[in-house]
């Protein structure tokens, strides 16, 4: 009995113990620290910086610097004239009449200069007989157009008056995949419309424009474009010009998710040669062309599919000249790859006649450069100026000398007179028109447009170099 009391005696003691040594553990000593773990960071994307998430690029900039520069352009044209009907009644003097129809239209254009130069699309302004510019600022001008060019679809015009606020040329060569570019125009006759987007591609061959020589590569954004925009500004984040607005992918008429504008590059080159020369200096390099597929890397065993295919060299070329042969492929244009016909075509339209560019081409998968002189469409490398003759006359301008001795603002002189419409109704060489139906007549583009558009009966004013003024009546077939 003794010894289950000590066994029991000896269990409380060690118990309590136990307990006295947690207590004082507890009581006197450092507890540990308990560490809570909290998530700082939710979890990215791995693409997107911390600092970034949520931002976007700041394009007030480039909405102010460019929406006093595009313009709201309105144009009217004549549809219907007289014409003969019954031949009796004709005989008695009975004339059937169709009454004409004011076609009106509308789109965007882009101021180029302080003094009134604006660029727009051709086919804004497309045989308009009278256009009309409204500025940001609610004042209107009458335009008169310079020049324009059906193969890019630009066209020039020109107002009178001074100060204006202009866009600065971009480089469109420079606009990568992803970049944020700004719309500016007057869709829907809403003026000065800013959209956003980004470049979706470059250089797209729609196929849209039919003329033979077309050149299309077109700048693809998803900045909504809609009627009214044609012609207006497509700027970068500096509110740099580096395209204009011409088209958009649709089947409604109206903006479907993609817009197309005529990169900067070629549009510069087309102003430059309007304003120069009336009309634009193409430059050809006489080669039928093709994209390098799959198939026709692995029919002409290429070792890379890359570079545009030569079909056919055109005799009297300067491709031949050069040296090159069907079935090289073109893989650069003075330095830079092309890796497309609109590429091609692209790089090319930035020169004129007369100048040297260095092609790169492969040839048996070897890569040669050859110095090319660049022709025109006769096959030389003259200025072209097809369009100084019109009804059997050639026109120049007037000298300083004539306009101050004659108090005259505006002219051109007829420096040879040959058999035609003009000769016959009785004009003589020297003489200057000043007037083509009431319209004034600045360059012979105004003459020839005045001609082109009218219906019937043809009124010409001007002055000879005595300083005897004269008028002249005649109809066109």
């Amino acid at each position: 009995m003794k010894n289950i009391q000590k066994v029991l005696l000896s269990f409380v003691l060690v118990i309590t113990g136990a307990f006295l040594t947690l207590f004082l553990y507890t009581r006197y000593f450092d507890q540990p620290e308990t560490i809570r773990i909290e998530e700082k960071h939710p979890m990215q994307y791995v693409s997107l910086s911390p600092d970034d998430e949520g931002k976007l690029p700041d394009l007030t900039y480039a909405a102010e610097n460019s929406i006093h520069a595009v313009v709201h352009i309105m144009t009217q044209s004549v549809r219907g004239s007289w014409y003969g009907g019954n031949p009796l009644l004709e005989f008695f003097g009975y004339r059937y009449r169709q009454e004409p129809q004011i076609a009106q239209g509308f789109g965007s254009g882009v101021i180029l200069s302080e003094d009134g130069y604006i660029v727009t699309n051709n086919h804004v302004i497309e045989n308009a007989q009278k256009i009309m510019v409204g500025l940001n600022d609610k004042r209107e001008f009458e335009a008169r157009l310079i020049g324009t060019d059906p193969t890019t679809d630009v066209a020039l015009l020109k107002i009178d008056t001074e100060n204006l606020p202009y866009l600065t040329y971009g480089n469109s060569d420079d606009l990568k995949l992803g970049e944020w570019v700004l719309a500016v125009g007057n869709p829907f006759y809403l003026n000065s419309t800013v959209t956003a987007g980004i470049v979706s591609a470059r250089a797209r061959n729609l196929g849209i424009n039919q003329d033979q020589l077309s050149i299309e590569s077109f700048i693809q954004t998803d900045a909504a474009v809609n009627p009214g925009n044609s012609g207006g500004a497509l700027v970068n984040q500096r509110g740099e010009l580096v395209g204009i607005n011409t088209a958009i992918a649709s089947r409604t008429g109206s903006y479907a998710g993609y817009s197309f504008a005529v990169p900067v590059t070629i549009v510069k080159k087309v102003v430059e040669d309007l304003k120069e020369f009336g009309e634009v200096q193409r430059a050809l390099l006489g080669v039928t062309i093709d994209n390098v597929t799959p198939k026709l890397a692995e029919e002409n065993n290429l070792d890379k599919i890359e570079g545009v295919y030569v079909v056919d060299i055109y005799e009297n070329s300067a491709a031949k000249d050069a040296g090159m042969k069907p079935g090289d492929i073109i893989i650069s244009v003075a330095g830079v790859k092309v890796n497309s016909s609109a590429e091609l075509q692209e790089k090319i339209s930035q020169f004129r006649p007369g100048d040297n560019v260095m092609v790169g081409i492969k040839r048996k998968n070897a890569e040669k450069q050859f110095k090319v002189t660049l022709r025109n469409k006769h096959g030389d490398t003259q200025i072209v100026r097809d369009n100084i003759t019109v009804l059997g006359a050639e026109f120049e301008k007037i000298s300083t000398s004539d306009k101050e001795r004659l108090d005259l603002s505006y002219g051109i002189k007829i420096n040879k007179l040959n058999s035609g419409t003009l000769k016959n109704a009785g004009l003589e060489e020297n003489f200057i028109v000043t007037n083509v139906n009431k319209k004034p007549v600045y360059e012979v583009n105004d003459f020839k447009r005045e001609i082109e558009n009218a219906r019937g009966g043809i009124l010409i004013e001007g002055v000879y170099p005595n300083g005897e003024t004269a008028y002249y009546i005649f109809g066109i077939n």
